[in-house]
């Protein structure tokens, strides 16, 4: 059985978020931090190197392939925010038409600045999300 290789670590996801050298992405991740964590009622936790995540779900495919997550998420990237869990849950199409200037990928959301959407909304995707993830796709086996 295949594993998630991205994994829980104890850096401290302030200190990461300090260490963001883009100005601009430095404040969203921290504002991103704070919503995150209000919404999930979780602590924010390093998942590898560059990823905050909040709450944790058990996934297992029909592959296999297993492991732990972050129930939703985000990563400062250098040209952009990548936020994870947030296109998953039904409400999520409706929500992100109201979004604002965004990007799809994946399993990924990504935005340029928090200053490009609505921050409400944006809210309201990270609500659903995490509630999808920890609802219906948890796996507590």
């Amino acid at each position: 059985m295949a594993a998630n290789k991205t994994a829980p670590t104890r850096v401290d996801p302030h200190e990461f978020i300090a260490s963001v050298a883009h100005p601009t992405r430095r404040a969203d991740a921290q504002v991103l931090l704070e919503m995150m964590e209000e919404v999930s009622g979780q602590p924010a936790t390093m998942w590898g190197p560059t990823i905050i995540g909040f709450g944790t779900y058990h996934y297992k495919y029909d592959s296999g392939r297993e492991g732990d997550a972050g129930a939703i998420g985000f990563s400062p990237r250098s040209t952009n925010l990548a936020l994870y869990g947030l296109t998953v849950a039904p409400e999520s199409e409706e929500l992100l038409a109201k979004l604002g200037k965004h990007k799809r990928g994946a399993a990924c959301l990504y935005v340029n600045k928090l200053a490009d959407v609505d921050f409400g909304v944006l809210t309201e995707l990270a609500r659903h999300g995490y509630r999808h993830m920890m609802e219906v796709v948890h796996d507590p086996s």
